[in-house]
């Protein structure tokens, strides 16, 4: 996506205008394609076990990583055993593929890799997502589906849909694509069963929501020979990020009060040893989801930033009401088939 189209997005530019037919007839598609799902003129595959899925209304990214790694410490937490499901962006390999501890990125894509690290739960990889649920119930080796983004995916059944909000960035202008960065009408908020709003900003939501934290946790050397001493604030450092969002990445550190060189990529950039190459001896820092990509790069002081999503208890206590309620109907409905 081009950076000047994004910040036009999001700060405004009189050539949006012009692309006004363009989402006008993106409009009408995305109205159509809806409609024969509705309909049942397009067929949607539905399991046996809960699909949650964690999702947005907006391109670029808004914080759903985070989210669905929080949820699967929270469901192992109460003695599920989650699964991830994901498009693998960037992936090139047969679908649908299990991550494994020998995946590249290059084969099932950065983010489905850097959640299998993270949580060692199944990790399947599909651009039909039920190809990769069917995976999943057909190893039995899980009792929830946790979908990573695939809001607009209706080809998968889900029954719970759980949307994230960037709070600096919010809707944008509020149009559809290309215009905006709306992958659907803003009304569609109102129907899913969760609104997450990710960090502080002035984005301000007019239905129920509840807000996310994202806190950096201990910095790590991206090629693991050893762990060494991570930069210090006021230090200078090179950031790194190829995410949806890399200005978030780089005012976190800032805030922090590190002196940032900013280096940004597009989201799920191929990096090369050359992007990485400075030219001195300054600190590298990137993202958790970044280093994947790079752990067999011949550098020193290259340092990942892994982060936590924080919600409050509230938010948590409504989910497991609504995964409660979830739960007992799909029982239900399989105890008639039976």
């Amino acid at each position: 996506m081009s950076e000047k189209l994004v910040k036009a997005w999001y700060h405004g530019h009189w050539a949006l205008m012009l692309l006004a037919p363009l989402a006008w007839l993106y409009r009408l598609i995305t109205a159509v394609r809806g409609f024969c799902y509705r309909r049942g003129w397009f067929s949607v595959a539905v399991f046996p076990l809960p699909v949650i899925v964690v999702g947005n209304i907006t391109v670029g990214g808004t914080g759903k990583t985070p989210l669905t790694l929080a949820l699967v410490k929270h469901l192992q937490a109460q003695g599920f055993k989650p699964a991830i499901v994901s498009r693998g962006y960037g992936g090139q390999t047969q679908y649908p593929a299990l991550v494994t501890a020998t995946s590249q990125a290059s084969e099932v894509g950065d983010e489905p890799l850097f959640m299998f690290q993270q949580t060692q739960v199944p990790v399947v990889v599909a651009p039909k997502r039920a190809q990769a649920v069917a995976r999943l119930v057909q190893q039995n080796n899980c009792d929830v589906v946790l979908c990573d983004d695939g809001l607009q995916h209706y080809a998968l059944a889900r029954d719970m849909e759980i949307v994230v909000i960037d709070a600096e960035r919010g809707l944008g202008n509020g149009q559809l694509l290309p215009q905006g960065p709306l992958r659907e009408n803003k009304e569609r908020l109102t129907t899913v069963d969760f609104i997450v709003i990710n960090g502080k900003g002035s984005y301000h939501c007019p239905q129920s929501h509840f807000d996310m934290a994202l806190e950096p946790d201990d910095w790590l050397m991206v090629a693991n020979t050893n762990q060494g001493i991570a930069p210090k604030p006021p230090q200078k450092v090179h950031a790194v990020a190829g995410i949806g969002n890399p200005a978030r990445f780089f005012a976190a550190l800032e805030q922090q009060g590190f002196q940032v060189i900013a280096h940004a990529f597009p989201d799920h950039h191929a990096f090369q040893l050359s992007d990485l190459t400075f030219g001195d001896d300054l600190p590298i820092v990137m993202t958790a989801k970044d280093a994947v990509k790079c752990v067999s790069f011949p550098l020193t002081n290259v340092w990942q930033v892994p982060v936590v999503a924080t919600l409050s208890d509230s938010f948590y206590e409504q989910f497991d009401q609504k995964l409660a309620a979830v739960r007992q109907r799909k029982n239900l409905i399989t105890s008639l088939i039976e």
